[in-house]
């Protein structure tokens, strides 16, 4: 029988749909992040069914138990404490066990605090990567944000209340003061969207304000911030060996999304070879 990942309200209960509420009352066990947590919420929908914990440090130690049941043929739902599991919550390795042993996997659509913060911004949604929570210490997380800095597209973070001001001055030196939008408190009665800079949030953000998983919805890099090094090193040294400037334009263009006859010029410039 199937798994089937079910997300639940990340604020007001009534965003709980009605089809997950069919799936929870269908399902033989629930495997939840928190036990004490989703027994509220299925006592408020007035649901009885048997729990089984499956968090970020149990999640692995769950999936042949609950692989079992599968093969047993019941019903598993999989619920995290809000919004959809997997995404930045457990439920990621035991969809991946599912499917690799060939069983039914569902995810239902619902809840989740990615898509209303990055509408509430107003950011560019054409392209956007999620980064979710910065992990690990501070060079870590400076390592990671290198990495992205000279990307296009809308970068989401997930941030915590008590690393918030940190993180965002740390963002604010690797990516630039670029704008922002953070999200509180998303679909609670006091949910709110302050739009400003990385760094301008570090002196005006209130002290009380500071509660609760934020969404930061930051802007992707100008074209004037993306590094061109690394494509004009490599067009210099295949230019030298012999390599010919159509085919040199075509491949680095697409590797790098540079535009062909920016890179013509280049290496004719530079290297006195006819295009």
């Amino acid at each position: 029988m199937p798994l089937i990942i079910i997300p639940t309200p990340v604020g007001n209960l009534e965003d709980m749909t009605l089809r997950g509420l069919r799936e929870l009352r269908e399902a033989d066990v629930v495997a939840c992040e928190d036990t004490r947590h989703t027994l509220q919420l299925l006592n408020h929908f007035e649901i009885k069914k048997p729990l089984i914990s499956c968090h970020e440090h149990n999640e692995t130690e769950r999936v042949e138990p609950l692989m079992a049941r599968l093969a047993a043929g019941e019903r598993v739902a999989l619920v995290s404490d809000a919004g959809t599991p997997g995404l930045s919550d457990p439920g990621g390795i035991m969809a991946r066990a599912a499917a690799e042993r060939g069983y039914p996997v569902d995810v239902l659509p619902g809840a989740n605090a990615l898509l209303p913060a990055l509408l509430l911004s107003g950011a560019e949604m054409d392209s956007f990567l999620f980064v979710g929570f910065l992990k690990g210490k501070r060079e870590e997380k400076r390592r990671r944000l290198e990495e992205i800095k000279t990307l296009r597209e809308t970068l989401v973070f997930y941030m915590s209340p008590h690393r918030l001001l940190k993180e965002l001055e740390l963002m604010g030196g690797v990516l630039g003061d670029r704008r922002a939008a953070l999200v509180r408190e998303i679909s609670k009665v006091h949910q709110e969207t302050i739009r400003g800079t990385l760094l301008s949030f570090c002196d005006t953000m209130p002290e009380e304000k500071i509660r609760g998983e934020f969404v930061c919805v930051v802007d992707g890099a100008a074209e004037a911030e993306r590094d061109d090094t690394g494509w004009q090193e490599e067009a210099l040294a295949l230019a030298r060996a012999g390599e010919s400037t159509k085919n040199l334009a075509n491949s680095l263009a697409i590797k790098y999304g540079i535009q062909k006859n920016v890179i013509k010029r280049f290496i004719i410039e530079n290297c006195s070879r006819e295009a």
